[in-house]
């Protein structure tokens, strides 16, 4: 199981090796200088590199933050141009040793439609597409989603729930999601899904619905 172990969401970060400042070599005294375009950074005194310039705000549109916690879910939301920033419930869920095995988010919806919250799974590559996905809310018959599609980062299922499924998560105490492995389609993976801290999360995300 160790290939379903791996987190969905990697931040990739590059490091210069230890010993590849050799690399950097002493610009001829007699070098000319040049000013810089708009947006470029400036070289490196005395080395001629170039030290980059960001591309993005750090707290630019389009980047997102973690702007509170409910006991095992965090409220993230997305900076938007006009300020409106919607926001999820997020959990990252994982197996028994510990491992992110998938991305669990969850958004209000208007009212007076047939799925009272939306969801997005994200799940492993090496997940089979066939079975679909199976949510379970404590001790209530489980339900199947098929996947929407996948990409790099894993393999998506976006999911309705009615208002009795949402009032079965404020109230139940667990619930699970089975999926089936690629390597492995006579066996089921079953990842816990912590209610603590849901009822909080949900009524606060519900605030940031958009007016009609």
């Amino acid at each position: 199981m160790t290939s379903l172990t791996k987190s969905l969401l990697i931040a990739l970060s590059l490091t210069l090796p230890a010993g590849q400042a050799a690399l950097a070599q002493t610009a001829p005294a007699d070098a000319g200088t040049t000013a810089p375009a708009a947006g470029d950074a400036a070289p490196a005194a005395g080395t001629g590199l170039s030290m980059g310039a960001a591309t993005q705000a750090p707290d630019g549109p389009g980047t997102t933050y973690v702007e509170a916690t409910f006991d095992d879910w965090q409220k993230v939301c997305v900076r938007t141009v006009d300020g409106s920033n919607p926001c999820q419930l997020r959990q990252l869920l994982k197996d028994d040793q510990g491992g992110p095995v998938a991305d669990f988010s969850l958004f209000a919806l208007p009212p007076g439609q047939q799925a009272a919250a939306g969801a997005t799974l994200v799940l492993p590559l090496q997940t089979l597409l066939a079975p679909g996905v199976t949510i379970a809310i404590d001790t209530n018959p489980a339900r199947r989603y098929p996947f929407t599609f996948c990409a790099p980062p894993g393999c998506v299922a976006r999911i309705g729930f009615t208002q009795a499924e949402i009032d079965a998560m404020k109230n139940g105490k667990s619930a699970s999601v089975t999926i089936v492995p690629a390597m492995a389609p006579d066996q089921k993976v079953t990842v816990p899904v912590s209610l603590k801290g849901f009822t909080a999360g949900f009524e606060d995300i519900k605030k940031s619905i958009p007016k009609q």
